[in-house]
């Protein structure tokens, strides 16, 4: 039975605005780049890149990290049921403990909606649809958006031992679509 949370019926968004953040992220943290640094280099690319965005271009980069969830946890799931493991068993919690950690930048009530939409996009689901059912994204679900779109990729990026792994998966991803065209 089709559910009307499927994939099949999400908007796609901005995957690659999305996913250059993402990116930018993940090399900061390999890079070493101190905290102060980073902060205030992704503090000015984000309000560059904010001002440039009109009310659909916002809604088109939340979709787009929610595409990112689903495409991630696909892999994930895939990876492993190679092995005859649950990926919402070994997935969520790790994921769930990282953003309790996170308390200058995680509050604690955007960790259950994370959670739900990891779980959604770990069972098949639109982590996009499935979010739109409780009303519209709230300005404190944007850094927990961020980081869990984060923390998937470097989960992936340690599994496959390869720092830029959970990039070129999206982007060979998009690349094929893009030839499919």
């Amino acid at each position: 039975m089709s559910s009307p949370c499927g994939p099949q019926h999400a908007p796609a968004g901005d995957v690659g605005a999305a996913l250059l953040m993402i990116d930018s992220r993940l090399r900061s943290i390999y890079e070493g780049t101190s905290e102060s640094e980073d902060r205030a280099e992704q503090r000015e690319l984000m309000e560059h890149f904010t001002s440039s965005m009109g009310p659909r271009s916002v809604h088109d980069l939340l979709d787009g990290a929610c595409t990112l969830i689903y495409m991630y946890m696909t892999w994930l799931r895939q990876a492993h049921e190679e092995h005859d493991k649950d990926v919402i068993e070994y997935v969520v919690p790790p994921l769930v403990a990282s953003m309790r950690v996170m308390t200058r930048s995680i509050r604690p009530e955007a960790i259950p909606t994370m959670a739900g939409l990891v779980i959604a996009a770990g069972t098949g689901l639109s982590p996009s649809l499935w979010r739109q059912q409780y009303g519209e994204w709230t300005e404190a679900e944007m850094t927990p958006l961020e980081a869990t779109c984060f923390l998937l990729a470097e989960h992936i990026n340690r599994i496959a031992e390869d720092q830029e792994f959970a990039t070129r998966l999206i982007t060979d991803a998009l690349t094929r679509a893009e030839e499919e065209l």
